[in-house]
């Protein structure tokens, strides 16, 4: 159900948040189905485009805004943060008024937290999503949106003991799931598990290129796109040898669980299982997004 904020005016307030996490390479030609996606999702109002990420920005926000424009939205807006003081300006983070949805570019995700992590950029990213906006990512910008992000490790096949994987905070808009990007195209399953290893409370997910999980309140995710999603549940783990002092060791964990998961399949993130949402709450995000009312435009 749509509400006006505490004020009775500004930008609308929607029970439904949704996050859009897409694995990379996103098609930007032909059928877009995960870019038509994020359009839709943005139900007339402003899409901000940030490419904070982007270790050279010049000319990634003009496609996006070409392709965004063509599928019919009528408001792109640019939001460019090359240092953290950046995220600080008054006017850059005015940019983020009356905004329904954010989109964050690939590139370097440390990037992202490094520039606008406890910033008032980072606030109202939080309150946008919060108050039932669209954030999106792709690639880093996929990376970032859980708790815990990977930062870097080998894509090898198999983990090894000693491998160095980095992680950080992340933007906090997703618990308790690690995410990776271009996952198998990078042959990146090994250092996932390895992740996973560390803390099997945290659930894994893999995205491969041309894929995204479209993830509703925290709760469920259904995949879009032309690959798969992996997800890595290490809850039922019995034994690893990641502490192991031997650090040329492979990586060995017991009863580590698998879904691999395709074209509008969908996953309980809170019963931790695949498979379709019940009659019931399908009935009632469409009753929501059918009672969702335009974001109003500047």
């Amino acid at each position: 159900m749509a509400q006006k904020d505490g004020n009775g005016n500004g930008r609308v307030r929607r029970e439904n948040r949704t996050l859009i996490i897409i694995g990379g390479h996103e098609e930007k030609k032909g059928d877009r189905v995960i870019l038509r996606e994020v359009a839709r999702q943005v139900r007339g109002g402003k899409l901000v485009v940030t490419t904070v990420a982007s270790h050279e920005p010049e000319g990634a926000f003009e496609e996006y805004e070409r392709v965004f424009h063509d599928l019919g939205v009528k408001q792109v807006e640019c939001l460019e943060i090359r240092e953290r003081i950046d995220a600080t300006d008054e006017r850059r983070v005015r940019i983020l008024d009356d905004a329904g949805a954010v989109f964050f570019t690939g590139g370097d995700q440390l990037k992202i937290t490094s520039q606008i992590g406890d910033t008032p950029i980072f606030r109202r990213v939080h309150e946008i999503y919060r108050d039932g906006g669209l954030i999106a990512g792709t690639s880093a910008g996929a990376s970032v949106m859980s708790d815990t992000m990977l930062v870097s490790g080998p894509s090898e096949e198999t983990h090894r003991v000693g491998d160095a994987l980095r992680m950080a905070p992340g933007l906090g808009l997703i618990s308790g799931v690690i995410i990776d990007q271009h996952f198998a195209e990078r042959g990146r399953m090994g250092r996932l598990l390895g992740a996973v290893a560390q803390n099997p409370r945290i659930m894994g997910i893999g995205i491969d290129e041309q894929t995204a999980i479209v993830v509703q309140n925290e709760a469920r995710f259904t995949v879009l796109g032309d690959g798969a999603v992996y997800v890595i549940d290490g809850t039922g783990v019995t034994h690893s040898n990641i502490t192991e002092h031997a650090q040329e060791m492979a990586l060995s964990i017991y009863d580590v669980k698998l879904h691999v998961l395709s074209h509008e399949d969908q996953f309980d993130l809170r019963e931790r299982r695949p498979g379709a949402v019940s009659r019931e709450a399908a009935v009632e995000v469409q009753i929501q997004e059918a009672r969702a009312e335009p974001l109003p435009r500047n």
